[in-house]
């Protein structure tokens, strides 16, 4: 429900955008050349040209992450994001338009003795005057709409537990995907009436707190739904044996007063991760993610086999820059080979561009860690930019990874996690992969806790794989490369 809810939403800010953005360049060539409008868009390919200046305005739009509807921000962030993307796509279209001003937009005209004389002074001045204030206008009424507290759903959590505070701090945090929370309700009716404080201290938000009341006990449940004017009722106990209101809430559903959802559930689709902690055997066995179908499979494999023959291609310049680099930078081969753990727990052999010493391992297996002594100067800037896996891209060939998946680790380390972190091994139910939903959403793994974090991810994408989850990483990947971060 929440990943369609999301899903929707970006694709209607993408659509009206792609409309402020058409309507805005239309407006100023009008504005400029009121007769000639006709000829610009079809004679002179003004279509194409606007084409070509939307797409860079919005491809910049969403590495400045305006599309990602998940993502809280304050009313003064909202404006400096759209400021900056706004300014950069200045930036960007004045440099392409001074190496190719053909693409400019404006007004052609044959001149006797002169050949064609081109003419577009104010076209981009009054369109990027009227983007501005179209996209700060429209951004802001859509972030107070999302935020009001008469709109979107009011939800009531049963239980005050760790997993209850984890679940209405995570739907207080993204108040833009319409989630009110209202309170919590307690088994305890000692605890009637006091303040529960949630915590976070996420990689993506920093330390973060929030207070809601205790609204009544269980017994209260019905009363409070209909006081409160509940729209959705979250189950987040943690021990429901003998817990839950089982006769209040089957009323509930028959009456059809509120939606009621399970908090692991709401947990999962708020954060795109699964919570280790939380997960019990059942979610494994119960689980969609269990037998892929014939045809989906093969679909998956030719999209990996095109995806890796075209990567080889293009990246052939760039794999033989960083052939030359390695080999003047530091001794030791170009390539380096290691065994990891694919799909099934069977091993193979990743090739990788080496990007440290070649006595790196020299006293053992050790986590790579962010500012690793062992990495090259140009080893550095080959894992920052990911080029070092260019060479991975025969592994997918092979047919020994995917184009995305969970990281492949090596045995040692995964004995070791298999060991510590429950359910650990059915991130190897799926081929491993170059690029991940864990590597777009985490930083580098250098622990048994960052492990434990991002297995929480692999899950997630182990339970709703897809080509098209595929291709919206593959795009989250792109940021990822271009801003240096996530491993």
């Amino acid at each position: 429900m929440i990943r369609r809810n999301i899903w929707f939403k970006t694709l209607t800010l993408f659509l009206v955008e792609t409309g402020i953005a058409i309507s805005v360049v239309l407006l100023g060539l009008y504005l400029r050349f009121p007769k000639y409008l006709g000829s610009i868009l079809i004679d002179q390919r003004g279509i194409y040209k606007i084409a070509l200046t939307t797409f860079a305005c919005q491809f910049i739009f969403y590495l400045f992450d305006l599309y990602d509807v998940a993502k809280p921000r304050l009313r003064r962030e909202l404006l400096t994001d759209i400021f900056q993307a706004v300014g950069t796509t200045l930036i960007v279209l004045g440099a392409i338009f001074m190496l190719r001003p053909t693409l400019l937009l404006g007004y052609e005209q044959e001149i006797e003795g002169l050949g064609v004389a081109r003419t577009g002074n104010g076209v981009p001045v009054i369109a990027l005057i009227l983007a501005l204030a179209l996209m700060t206008v429209w951004r802001l009424s859509i972030h107070w709409l999302m935020r009001n507290p008469m709109l979107g759903d009011r939800i009531l959590i049963v239980g005050t537990d760790k997993l209850a505070t984890d679940v209405a701090h995570e739907a207080m945090l993204r108040r833009d995907l319409g989630y009110k929370v209202a309170g919590y309700v307690s088994e305890d009716p000692k605890l009637v009436g006091t303040s529960i404080v949630s915590h976070n201290n996420s990689l993506d938000f920093g330390q973060t707190s929030f207070t809601r009341d205790v609204l009544g006990s269980v017994d209260e449940l019905n009363r409070i739904v209909e006081q409160e004017k509940i729209d959705r009722v979250v189950i987040a106990l943690q021990d429901r044996r003998g817990h839950m209101p089982v006769d209040q809430l089957l009323k509930l559903r028959l009456q059809g007063q509120a939606a009621i959802e399970e908090g692991t559930a709401l947990y999962e689709k708020l954060t795109g991760k699964i919570s280790v902690e939380m997960l019990r055997p059942s979610w494994i066995i119960f689980s969609g993610g269990g037998k892929r179908g014939t045809l989906a499979g093969l679909i998956r494999r030719l999209f990996n086999l095109v995806m890796a023959t075209v990567g080889l291609v293009l990246s052939l310049p760039l794999a033989i820059f960083a052939a030359i680099a390695i080999k003047l930078d530091s001794p030791g081969p170009i390539f380096y080979s290691q065994e990891r753990v694919g799909k099934n727990g069977r091993t193979f052999k990743i090739i990788k561009f080496r990007s440290m010493r070649q006595d790196a391992e020299k006293g053992g297996a050790q986590w790579a860690t962010e500012r690793d002594p062992r990495i090259t100067r140009i080893g550095n800037f080959l894992r920052k930019t990911r080029i070092d896996e260019i060479p991975q891209f025969i592994n997918i060939l092979l047919g020994d990874m995917s184009f995305v998946g969970p990281r492949a680790e090596r045995p040692v380390f995964v004995e070791q996690l298999n060991e510590q972190i429950p359910f650990y091994s059915q991130r190897h139910l799926v081929e491993p992969g170059l690029t991940g939903w864990a590597q777009v959403n985490y930083g580098y793994g250098a622990s048994v806790e960052d492990s434990m974090q991002k297995l929480q991810y692999d899950l997630y994408y182990i339970k709703n794989v897809s080509l098209l989850f595929d291709i919206w990483i593959m795009f989250k990947t792109i940021k990822v490369v271009l801003f240096g971060y996530g491993r």
